[in-house]
């Protein structure tokens, strides 16, 4: 059978995850013109038992292989698959009904080898998961490169949601080994081989982000830690925002410094702000709970990515360390 498309969804311990992906799926219109792939990596927890149980309802092709990250198992996947054509999306996203429809439209009016879709929060998601879901998507935080129209010129492709041809992936090889941060260098290596990348931004997704407080702080610490070694692989996608988290938190403690010596123009700037992050979330959410989560998310955001990016800067940047032998726990052993 030609399929139109190939979903490629890698897993990792998360049955439950894979199965209200499939859920959503099932009722993507034009759904049966697809392929799903599963790529099972390495999970202890695995996930056959959800997927045999939309056989009937799905394409579905399930692949079992050694750990070795995200990256890897979607390129192992790609090569797998039968279309011309890869969708790859992470195990915790959720899917519109006209996602499809809202592809096809966007590829109509703009063919590109890579593509990449914005996340919003669904209206099932809990308090902790909309307040991560502000902070990593508003203009106030990120400045809007995960999906805002007035980015797209510069917009990288996230692999939460991302579409990929064939054609991309044999020219580039694929996710490097890095995790996190391959699908900004897979991006970055496209735009060098002549590949030209979009922002669809109809074809959103529900991202559930399935983590509390302390893995989300984790996870930006991994973010901060990542971008000095995609800027020094990279150099000309060096931009001086990438330090602005380390410096917006440098200035909060020369702000209550300076409370001591009775100054409180920095620190009343801060409350400002953090006031505007306050009253936005209220307004795209309709609830103060989920407000005042989006200024601590803010916080554990900044403060992570700020302390990583700063740490990674001083060992790769200025003091020429190995990225491999440095940050070892970033990077998989490829497999395929």
């Amino acid at each position: 059978m030609n399929y139109e498309f190939s979903f490629i969804i890698p897993v990792f311990n998360r049955p439950q995850e894979i199965k209200e992906l499939l859920e959503s799926l099932a009722k993507v219109k034009h759904i049966d013109k697809c392929e799903v792939l599963i790529i099972e990596d390495g999970s202890e927890n695995k996930c056959i038992d959800e997927v045999n149980s939309f056989s009937d309802e799905l394409h579905l092709v399930y692949h079992f292989k050694e750990n070795s990250g995200p990256g890897d198992s979607r390129n192992y996947g790609m090569q797998k698959a039968k279309a011309d054509y890869f969708i790859i999306l992470d195990s915790d996203v959720l899917l519109p009904s006209d996602y499809l429809i809202n592809l096809k439209k966007s590829h109509k009016a703009q063919f590109v080898h890579c593509f990449g879709g914005p996340d919003q929060a669904g209206q099932g998601f809990s308090s902790v998961q909309k307040a991560i879901n502000y902070a990593m998507t508003s203009f106030w935080t990120t400045g809007g490169v995960r999906g805002h129209e007035f980015q797209k010129k510069k917009f990288q492709p996230r692999s939460f949601n991302m579409g990929l041809s064939k054609k991309a992936f044999q020219k580039s090889g694929g996710f490097s080994n890095i995790h996190p941060g391959e699908d900004p260098d897979l991006a970055i290596r496209l735009k060098k081989l002549g590949f030209k990348t979009a922002l669809f931004s109809d074809c959103f997704v529900y991202h559930k982000r399935r983590i509390n407080w302390s893995s989300y702080a984790k996870q930006m610490y991994k973010f901060g830690l990542v971008r000095p070694i995609l800027n020094s692989w990279h150099p000309s996608s060096h931009k001086a925002i990438y330090y602005f988290p380390t410096l917006f938190c440098l200035g909060i403690f020369l702000a209550i410094l300076l409370i001591f010596f009775g100054h409180y123009v920095l620190a009343f700037l801060y409350l400002l702000y953090f006031s505007l992050i306050c009253m936005d979330a209220f307004i795209i959410n309709k609830n103060l709970k989920i407000a005042f989560y989006a200024m601590y998310a803010v916080c554990i955001q900044f403060f992570s990515y700020g302390y990583g990016y700063l740490r990674s800067t001083l060992s790769i940047i200025i003091f020429n360390k190995s990225p491999q032998k440095k940050y070892p726990n970033l990077f998989f052993k490829t497999k395929i």
